[in-house]
């Protein structure tokens, strides 16, 4: 694989709950995290006394977190009302080369920051609420 823009790491949310997916405006950094809880089968048994997980038993989740300038635009819009309605709706992250992640997240965080001589910025977190799909580019 060859070196990937940044700025092609997209995170889209579902404008209308009906698979209608636009780019978060504004977003200058953006990151997803996937995660898996261990769980731990060792017993007095296990060889040489390490450490034996069970394939497949743990809790698996994804983040996404992005940060970039207050624009005030249609998607910033929509993803105020998903925060403060406590919706979860669809969010699609798109990364080069590598294929689409899709499924419910629930926006867990939301900062706006500014300073007197610079432009208004704003921070977001997410948490998946459920399975996700992936699909290759």
């Amino acid at each position: 694989m060859t070196a990937q823009n940044g700025k092609d790491l997209l995170i889209k949310v579902d404008m209308d709950n009906a698979g209608s997916f636009e780019t978060l405006a504004g977003l200058r950094a953006s990151r997803i995290s996937f995660n898996t809880e261990t769980v731990d089968v060792t017993a007095l048994d296990s060889t040489g006394g390490w450490r034996e997980l069970l394939a497949g038993g743990g809790v698996k989740t994804a983040s996404i977190s992005g940060s970039g300038v207050f624009r005030d635009d249609s998607t910033d819009e929509r993803a105020r009302q998903i925060f403060f309605d406590g919706q979860i709706p669809d969010f699609q992250v798109v990364i080069p080369d590598f294929g689409i992640v899709e499924g419910a997240f629930q926006i867990t965080s939301l900062e706006y920051a500014g300073q007197f001589d610079g432009e208004a910025t704003y921070e977001m977190a997410f948490a998946s609420a459920g399975a996700l799909a992936f699909s290759a580019i």
